[in-house]
């Protein structure tokens, strides 16, 4: 996989009380926990349900904001282009999960592949990560083509209650 296509982002962190923000649909407050302006999109109420198990997440396992704490994926220009992070900390086989999104303005510029790139590294630089999962809905066309492109492979499915039917890939840290 070469990512010489692939447009250059940074990852912004969004801090516990960023998310907080979020969730009371203060977006001012939250870009002031961030530095930088954030989208309407990070206060859908898709995106909330992820922020609202963060928070319950780290009020359970404080020792998982080091590894769960999600974050926005900015372009050159200071624009948000997506967001994204991983669902909880390495389970005992090493397995961590990743999540991301891309504005719907910005798809299909490689932003998704970008993203997953630097979360791949990141997952490459933890000792205590060995594998890397995706879960995907069988109609997300662009990102089962996203994670092909990583050698990530298809190693079952499961029904999530929120998101109905989801095939499951994995690859090596």
């Amino acid at each position: 996989m070469t990512t010489h296509d692939a447009p250059v982002l940074r990852l912004v962190t969004l801090p516990e009380a960023a998310l907080h923000a979020l969730l009371a649909d203060d977006l001012a407050e939250a870009a002031r926990h961030t530095g930088i302006p954030l989208t309407e999109n990070l206060v859908s109420e898709r995106n909330k349900r992820t922020w609202k198990y963060r928070v319950d997440l780290f009020a359970q396992n404080p020792d998982a904001v080091s590894w769960a704490l999600p974050f926005v994926a900015v372009d050159g220009d200071g624009t948000i282009v997506g967001r994204g992070g991983f669902h909880e900390p390495p389970d005992e086989r090493g397995m961590v999960e990743v999540g991301y999104e891309v504005e719907p303005d910005r798809r299909r510029k490689g932003h998704a592949t970008a993203i997953l790139t630097l979360m791949l590294k990141r997952a490459a630089d933890a000792p205590d990560a060995h594998v890397v999962r995706a879960s995907i809905s069988p109609d997300n066309v662009a990102s089962l083509a996203t994670v092909a492109k990583f050698g990530f492979v298809h190693v079952g499915e499961l029904m999530d209650d929120e998101d109905g039917l989801e095939l499951l890939f994995e690859r090596p840290v």
